[in-house]
């Protein structure tokens, strides 16, 4: 059966583009696909490897790295070939069986995001264990694309030029009143209140992030300036002059953007703005991103949902008063800010072994980095930063301040 699997996946690869893989296992070597500047490898040391793959696709894969039956000295690289062969991809999953795509699609379901759903998937991702996040993180502790603005910019420094940013389109003044909604660990809240001088409120459903957030607010002197909530964004009264969300309207879900949506814009002032930064996908492929369940959605963002740009500005036309202003996509930054993650990763796997982490969990992260990363480098999902104005708002629709790097991320 392993071996005509075998037969069948070479089948499939045979016209790959754009790089090649050399692929090795127990019946021997060959080279799949042609042309283009990516060179890498796939050692297959379990021949079930091919079994799963032609049977289960793309998730299948995924699911036989955890297990180690396969391995790749440059899974970045893997990656970005099949992106530039994403039909290679679809054909692939094509050939998934009813049931297994039943299975997954009800998995996906039952984690949507409810209010009760969004605190059990919220807990499956961000409660992993702060000193975890700290190994891979900078010290501003910030979990989202940074902004480089050279070449030898830290990660440090992308993220503060992310925030910074971010305060700039929202034209913060010490007379405004910051709505955060998905506090993080309270970095731009922090930010917010000492480099820009405005009252923030922040909200966040993650017990260990609220914990860290209010001890590093304290440790700023910022206690009486920035009000954390441990509380759900549906569930947020008041108004207020400004509004923020940074890679949170992932954990909202397709069927909840009305929602939230509908909730941001009852929260802002009639003369308010709000910027939001999120991961998003082209909208050419969004419908059948809607009707399949992949990797990040199983095993990394239970109840996941990365939208797309018309999802997000035709629920925003439809249930709001916003008016959309701006959009700028910057997402080789985030390919950029997940090789650093990455690279921090590797740089600290005894101390995430010493943490109680199993080898399992290693190669999960290993696998969802390195996924990642290709997709932003390969265009396949973007990373962007929209501003909405209310109708009331009169003051120059784009604040921007430093314009962004014009050179390209390698």
């Amino acid at each position: 059966m392993n071996r005509i699997a075998r037969r069948l996946l070479l089948q499939k690869l045979h016209g790959l583009h754009g790089g090649t893989i050399q692929l090795s296992d127990p019946c021997g070597s060959t080279t799949l696909g042609r042309g283009g500047d990516l060179r890498t490898n796939l050692h297959v040391h379990n021949p079930a490897f091919f079994r799963h793959a032609v049977l289960g696709g793309s998730l299948s894969v995924a699911e036989s790295y955890l297990r180690g039956e396969w391995d790749s000295d440059d899974l970045t690289a893997f990656f970005r070939i099949f992106v530039r062969n994403v039909e290679t991809t679809d054909q692939l999953d094509r050939g998934l069986s009813r049931v297994a795509k039943l299975v997954n699609r009800l998995y996906h379901r039952w984690h949507a995001n409810s209010k009760v759903g969004s605190q059990r998937n919220i807990h499956a991702h961000y409660d992993l264990g702060n000193d975890f996040f700290r190994l891979m993180l900078d010290d501003t502790l910030a979990y989202s694309s940074g902004i480089f603005l050279t070449p030898t910019s830290s990660l440090r420094e992308a993220s503060i030029e992310k925030m910074d940013r971010i305060c700039r389109k929202l034209d913060l003044r010490p007379s405004d009143h910051l709505l955060e909604i998905g506090t993080g660990w309270g970095g731009l809240a922090i930010h917010a209140a000492t480099q820009f001088g405005c009252r923030v409120t922040t909200t966040t459903i993650s017990q260990q992030q609220f914990d860290v957030a209010r001890q590093r607010i304290a440790e700023a002197g910022l206690s009486d300036q920035v009000t954390l909530l441990l509380q759900d964004y549906r569930d947020l009264t008041g108004q207020f002059d400004k509004l923020v969300s940074v890679e949170m309207i992932e954990a909202v879900g397709h069927r909840y953007f009305d929602t939230y949506f509908r909730k941001c814009s009852e929260l802002l002032k009639p003369d308010g703005t709000f910027v939001l930064q999120g991961i998003v996908m082209p909208d050419r492929r969004y419908a059948q991103y809607l009707r399949s369940v992949d990797f990040i959605q199983k095993y990394v963002f239970p109840g996941g949902c990365l939208p797309s740009m018309s999802a997000m500005l035709e629920s925003t036309a439809r249930v709001t008063d916003l008016r959309f202003v701006h959009a700028e996509d910057f997402g080789t930054h985030y390919a950029q800010t997940l090789r650093e993650w990455r690279q921090r990763f590797h740089a600290k796997l005894n101390e995430v072994r010493e943490l109680g982490y199993p080898n399992r969990f290693i190669r999960l992260w290993d696998y969802y980095l390195s996924y990642c990363e290709a997709a932003f480098d390969e265009h396949y999902t973007g990373v962007v930063q929209i501003q909405f104005d209310k109708p009331l708002c009169q003051r120059d629709t784009i604040v921007i301040g430093k314009r962004a790097a014009e050179w390209r991320l390698a």
